[in-house]
């Protein structure tokens, strides 16, 4: 018997599996707060040089502000005062003529910067002065967070596959709030990003348990719709931080404040079950058949012909070596799951790299960041809805080679269009980022599909640590607009296209049993 039928005769979306969504929903509060939080506490305020230690030497005499900077600070060709550099001495003819800029040498700034507190009140970026030649740095906060997510990815793939889903569900929990909130205070950049990395770490099991506890216990007419709410919830929860974001605008108080909610999250932990398959796959017979019980009892249903007794449970064949530990190695250990390891990873490197380039760059069109970033997420709620029709219509890989094909198009207009033309650049990235969430929403359901139970936890932490190494990558990426202006929106067309080639050569999934074994993906891939 397969475990399938055993759902459909307990009813495989009922008042259990809905209980089972509603407490993913909840704990996914502090993803997307965390992963886009680098937006804005490392957000990069209007600076200039610091001449108060110039003012203090009593040089200046009677002029006001506006002719302190003018002599002190060069002007670019725009009209704003150069961000890195100073004058060596103050250039008091620039008062009466300023056509001589070109000429004047200039030092870095010597004292520090001064900072625009009309937006932020504080960022990482006036706290430790992570402008200019430190600018790296800025970055590279964003990067250190993902190398944590990429980690934890690991790891919580593996510890959830050999002490279950539910205990580490609630690990994430408790580790990534305590970090995060430890992360508020720090006193040091070094101290900050060494916390950031583990907020990473943690929190990252939150999204690859939940994603497949709830997979695992849902009948097949109902996978999608539960893939479709899971993205959904990050599309909510981004939204509410972008409110959130708005009102509190120091760095510490933000962070704070998008931690402390996953209390709400812990509470809810408590009626989670733990996944019956999971717990049939590791001879754990007893507890698996009360939670069918439970689950029977909540949806009202009445079990028959002795469906969950434990010589029936025991009958589902899900291993062929009873008491066998998988590993990661089980992913390329047979041809078929080697082939379907390699591509399903870079796929999701590529659909990440370009998903995270172009949600990081809201500074990058020129307009308010607090509309982009909440364009940005509402953006998704249409996109991610198209994907729940279109799922069972046309299918998975259908739809993730067309949601990538038009991302590509879209990151490669943006590169042609002339950068005044701020409005029309951010509404391309903006239907970029709906054609690059459609593929995010479907790939996970797509992947947890793909991989076989007995290894299904460690395919999607694999598959979530390539996820965050292009998410790591898509911050330098956008360093390169040093380079050329364009590049980094070129690396990212060029990342998508790769992806959408890749995920041509998937199998459909689409009304097709979960595989239980290795042995399935072998005869059936």
């Amino acid at each position: 018997m397969k475990f399938e039928n055993i759902l459909h005769r307990i009813n495989g979306f009922g008042r259990f599996q809905k209980m089972i969504m509603v407490i993913s929903f909840i704990g996914r509060f502090p993803m997307p707060c965390n992963f886009f939080l680098n937006n804005f506490i490392g957000a990069v305020p209007s600076h200039h040089c610091d001449i108060s230690s110039l003012d203090d030497g009593g040089v200046f005499g009677n002029l006001s502000q506006e002719e302190k900077l003018l002599v002190s600070i060069p002007v670019r060709q725009d009209g704003t005062l150069h961000s890195c550099q100073m004058f060596a001495q103050p250039q008091y003819h620039l008062l009466q003529n300023s056509s001589t800029v070109a000429s004047i040498p200039t030092v870095p700034c010597q004292s520090g910067w001064v900072y625009d507190n009309s937006t932020f009140k504080s960022t990482l970026t006036s706290e430790w002065d992570l402008v200019c030649e430190h600018r790296g740095k800025n970055k590279a906060t964003a990067t250190i967070f993902f190398v944590g997510v990429m980690f934890g990815a690991i790891a919580f793939g593996s510890l959830s596959n050999r002490f279950g889903r539910k205990i580490m569900l609630l690990v994430s929990y408790v580790f990534g709030m305590l970090f995060a909130i430890a992360s508020a205070f720090s006193t040091t950049y070094m101290m900050f990003a060494v916390l950031r990395f583990f907020t990473g770490f943690f929190l990252n099991g939150i999204v690859i348990v939940s994603t497949v506890l709830t997979v695992e216990w849902v009948d097949v007419e109902h996978r999608k719709l539960v893939g479709v709410c899971d993205s959904l919830s990050w599309t909510v929860w981004n939204v509410v931080f972008a409110a959130i974001a708005y009102f509190v605008n120091d760095w510490r108080w933000l962070t704070i404040s998008i931690s402390i909610p996953i209390i709400v999250a812990i509470a809810t932990w408590r009626w989670m079950p733990e996944s019956a398959r999971w717990l049939i796959a590791n001879g754990k017979l007893e507890q698996a058949q009360m939670y069918l019980s439970k689950c029977a009892k909540i949806n009202q249903t009445t079990e028959s012909g002795g469906t969950l007794n434990i010589e029936t449970l025991a009958g589902i064949i899900v291993t062929d070596k009873k008491d066998r530990t998988y590993s990661y190695l089980d992913l390329v250990r047979t041809p078929n799951m080697r082939k379907l390891a390699c591509r399903t990873g870079l796929l999701w490197f590529c659909v990440a790299s370009s998903f995270y380039g172009i949600s990081f760059n809201i500074t990058g069109f020129g307009l308010n960041i607090y509309l982009t970033q909440f364009t940005y997420a509402m953006i998704e709620v249409p996109a991610k809805v198209s994907v729940y029709f279109l799922l069972d219509r046309i299918g998975r890989k259908p739809i993730m080679v067309g949601a990538l094909g038009m991302a590509t198009v879209c990151l490669g207009i943006n590169i042609v269009i002339p950068k005044d033309m701020t409005i029309v650049r951010t509404v391309v990235a903006v239907v970029g980022k709906g054609f690059s969430s459609s593929a995010f929403a479907t790939l996970v359901l797509y992947s947890s599909e793909l991989y076989p139970t007995v290894v299904r936890q460690n395919g999607m932490g694999y598959n979530s640590f390539l996820a965050r190494l292009g998410v790591s990558v898509a911050p330098l990426i956008l360093l390169l607009d040093d380079v050329w202006g364009e590049l980094p929106q070129l690396v990212l067309c060029c990342l998508a296209l790769l992806g959408a080639t890749t995920a041509s050569t998937l199998s459909e999934t689409r009304n097709r049993y979960l595989p239980e074994t290795i042995e399935d993906v072998e005869e059936h891939s």
